[in-house]
């Protein structure tokens, strides 16, 4: 579905329906009709109007038949099995994907997928909602297959191509085709020379924790999520485009319990309303991809990204039409020294074209801000739920830095308690939630041993899930359900992880591997250490819409101890934000 087209998802998706469907069935009819006719027989047009409504759900019920059958014969010839179905009381499990969508609000992420996986098909299923194959794995030797073994079989595919276009465009991580020529331009801006100057990291870091120490001073919890948000959008604007979106210059929401003094309106910000606008599209685009092929048909009126998308545009096409005015000649782009250009300079030195520009904006800046504001709100939830870490990693930080000295590109890569403390964040927060889809016929090994491989067909959607795999206990041990940063650091990495690196991949993995990963761990622990070394101490203050519902600790695993509700769209956040309170160290030092 193109940006700029007039006609809806849903009016678009049931013109198909016609072309394919409807046409070639009452076309069919026509036939019979007419054969009939020629051998005498006289038909009514009672009956002719039953056969024209009868045939196409008749032909699509003959057409699922047939699929299975197909499906059934390809596996038993490649010696295999077909993956476990989810099956449903109604048809198309439909009563399954109403379910999702009813429970999705109050329901812990990933729950209906732990039960079915843990305790009644496997690590890998087949969902099949409204007849389309729609896989789930938590498999590390699948995933490795996907991502590394048989990379070229599978791809981001038309299927999320179409959900997401009208959010992301061509950018490269809505293609496939492009994503190696948009690899290849990009991989230079993220070199040691480039992600080891902190200088814009700090410049924000200060007028982010400026901003939450005067809310703190009014004895008011702030959240973090939105704090951090703006601060990786700030910071990676900035970088990679030499422009800063300013959005830490907005105020800062106030919690439910403000008293009237401090109960402002906050005055409108167009950068603020560009970020919420741009999460959500995103959430439009995981709503999409939920539901399958099928979901044109909840956006029959409209397209639901369409009135964010507005405000996206409307903020950021001024800025990327000043970068193309400034190039007022090839040659003058070309004069400038590498060192001195931004990402955005070397875009707009590669193509004019103003949608390829801003499509690679969006996705850049969508990878930029988002996976590193998901960690960080996931690493200050733990640290405040865990005290006894948070002491340990801010006495690491003190002791190598003080109170104020900033930290350096070497001086990162020897914080070993800080990094396994980033890793076992990752680990039970993962930050990205991938899609693929396959290209040929293809097999996996199965899980189980001693039976026939699983049938994977062609053209199916695949999703894999890094959150279900970091948190199976077959993999990391009884106690993977805990955070305990030390697993990084003691017998558990020789035991769990090493002899099988790929249970472990926030940054995904192979030739897709993230090419932001080093400045991810960069800019993630240059503000955790400049955070520990402004405050002390960090609780929570869970907002209404921040708790989870009670009967929660009723559950088994971590949903029973869980105090925020995590969520996803194109990644994970935290419903309703992650409202905390810090103590200032000076405010400590008082104290003692």
């Amino acid at each position: 579905m193109s940006q700029r087209s007039w006609v809806s998802p849903g009016v678009a998706y049931l013109t198909r329906g016609l072309l394919f469907v409807v046409v070639p069935a009452t076309s069919f009819v026509v036939i019979v009709v007419r054969l009939a006719s020629l051998n005498g027989f006289r038909i009514s047009p009672w009956l002719m109007s039953a056969m024209v409504l009868s045939a196409a759900p008749l032909g699509f019920a003959a057409y699922v038949l047939a699929d299975g059958r197909l499906q059934q014969r390809k596996a038993d010839r490649l010696g295999a099995r077909l993956i476990p179905r989810v099956q449903g009381r109604w048809p198309g499990n439909l009563d399954k994907i109403m379910n999702m969508v009813l429970t999705s609000e109050n329901e812990y992420l990933g729950s209906v997928s732990i039960i079915l996986y843990r305790i009644i098909l496997g690590p890998t299923i087949n969902l099949r909602f409204l007849w389309e194959d729609i896989i789930l794995t938590a498999e590390p030797q699948h995933i490795k297959t996907i991502l590394a073994t048989d990379f070229d079989n599978y791809v981001k595919g038309p299927k999320l191509r179409e959900a997401a276009d009208s959010v992301l465009g061509t950018g490269v991580f809505n293609s496939d085709g492009a994503s190696r020529l948009h690899r290849t331009m990009t991989r230079p801006f993220f070199t040691h020379d480039r992600i080891s100057h902190f200088e814009i990291f700090d410049r924000h870091a200060d007028y982010a924790i400026a901003l939450a120490k005067g809310r703190f001073r009014m004895g008011l919890a702030i959240d973090f999520q939105d704090l951090i948000s703006r601060f990786t959008l700030d910071s990676a604007s900035e970088f990679l485009f030499g422009h800063c979106i300013d959005t830490l210059s907005a105020g800062l929401p106030y919690p439910c319990n403000a008293t009237e003094c401090t109960d402002a309106i906050q005055e409108a910000n167009t950068a603020a309303a560009f970020a919420d606008a741009f999460s959500q599209a995103q959430h439009v685009i995981n709503r999409r991809v939920s539901i399958g092929q099928t979901w044109p048909l909840a956006e029959i009126l409209a397209d639901s990204t369409a009135q964010h998308m507005k405000v996206v545009h409307a903020f950021l096409d001024p800025i990327l039409k000043e970068a193309l005015e400034k190039r007022s000649t090839t040659a003058e782009l070309n004069r400038t020294e590498f060192a001195d250009q931004t990402l955005l300079d070397h875009l707009v030195n590669a193509t004019s074209d103003f949608k390829i520009i801003k499509d690679e904006t969006l996705n850049i800046l969508q990878a930029g801000r988002d996976t590193t504001a998901s960690t960080l709100t996931s690493a200050i939830y733990l640290l405040a739920m865990h005290p006894e870490f948070l002491t340990r990693l801010r006495e690491e930080i003190v002791s190598k830095f003080g109170l104020t000295r900033r930290p350096t590109y070497d001086d990162i890569k020897e914080m070993k308690y800080l990094r396994a403390v980033l890793n076992e964040t990752m680990r039970l927060f993962p930050a990205v939630y991938l899609l693929r889809e396959s290209v040929h016929d293809t097999t996996w090994t199965s899980p189980e041993p001693g039976k026939k491989p699983l049938f994977v067909p062609g053209g199916i959607s695949i999703w894999y899930s890094v959150f279900l795999m970091h948190r199976r206990t077959d993999l990391w041990g009884p106690d993977a359900l805990e955070f305990d940063p030390d697993r990084w650091l003691d017998e558990r990495v020789n035991k769990y992880l090493i002899p099988n690196p790929y249970i472990f991949l926030p940054f995904n993995a192979g030739p897709r591997i993230c090419l932001g990963q080093q400045f991810a761990y960069n800019e993630m622990s240059f503000m955790l250490i400049r955070l520990l070394q402004n405050f002390s101490a960090i609780t929570l203050s869970p907002e209404p819409a921040m708790r989870p519902p009670a009967w929660w600790a009723e559950k088994d695993g971590r949903q029973a101890i869980e105090q925020f509700r995590p969520r996803n769209h194109l990644t994970l956040y935290a419903k309703g934000g992650m409202w905390v309170k810090m103590e200032g160290v000076d405010d400590a030092e008082v104290i003692n």
